[in-house]
């Protein structure tokens, strides 16, 4: 396996202390949500910090190697576990919304593996080759070309960013005791610092701007941290409480 030496500083610190700051971040959170209980819907919430926490390390480790074929593969993981995450919130919403009667074990596992198996399927974009999936510039980070970007575009915003918000303002817009609608609205203003992290990268990683890619490393890690501490002190604490 070939390494090389990070040389844009940029990009080290994107990786290694932005997204570390993320990973640190999103472990603990998981953690103190665990460490209580974990019971189904405790695991469910938490499976959101863990998907994109394994996600973020996978980035970590493909970050100095220089081998395009070891690295298009741990893009890809980095992809799936980063991206695959929200479908975690749309289950969750959909237990408190219709109840685990309604929503019951099978039809989370369906919805989770519908979901894995679209993320999976992205693998035959890395496979395509040039002009399909991921390349990468002179500084070896990731370019998404325009068949990629739109497939885990649309599809993250039709089947997970959508059905989210949707779920979660019809939540909202059942409560009726204040004190509920003001902790589940962190929470929706989570959601919202979450979307806005995630379709940075969509858009950073497509339109291949280095200046653009700087402005997402600054803003993404704190709307990934903010959106990350919302929602946990929305819904997260009371689950683990």
């Amino acid at each position: 396996m070939v390494l090389y030496q990070l040389e844009d500083p940029i990009r080290v610190l994107t990786i290694y202390v932005a997204q570390g700051l993320v990973l640190v971040t999103f472990a603990y959170l998981a953690f103190r949500i665990l460490k209580r209980d974990r019971k189904r819907l405790n695991l469910i919430f938490s499976g959101f910090y863990i998907s994109a926490t394994i996600g973020i390390i996978f980035n970590w480790i493909y970050g100095p190697i220089a081998n395009l074929e070891v690295v298009l593969i741990l893009n890809y993981f980095t992809n799936f576990g980063v991206f695959y995450s929200p479908i975690f919130f749309v289950v969750f919403d959909l237990i408190l919304l219709k109840s685990e009667k309604v929503i019951t074990t099978t039809k989370q596992v369906l919805i989770l593996l519908g979901f894995g198996i679209y993320m999976f399927c992205m693998i035959f974009f890395v496979l395509a080759g040039v002009g399909w999936g991921v390349s990468f510039n002179a500084d070896w980070a990731p370019v998404w070309e325009l068949p990629f970007f739109l497939y885990l575009t649309l599809g993250e915003t039709f089947f997970a960013i959508g059905p989210l918000l949707y779920l979660s303002f019809q939540i909202y817009n059942k409560f009726e005791d204040e004190q509920l609608k003001k902790k589940w609205k962190y929470f929706i203003l989570g959601v919202c610092a979450m979307i806005g992290f995630m379709y940075g990268i969509f858009f950073s990683n497509f339109l291949d701007i280095k200046m653009v890619r700087t402005l997402m490393g600054a803003i993404g890690v704190i709307l990934a941290i903010i959106g990350g501490y919302l929602m946990y002190n929305g819904v997260g604490r009371q689950l683990s409480s």
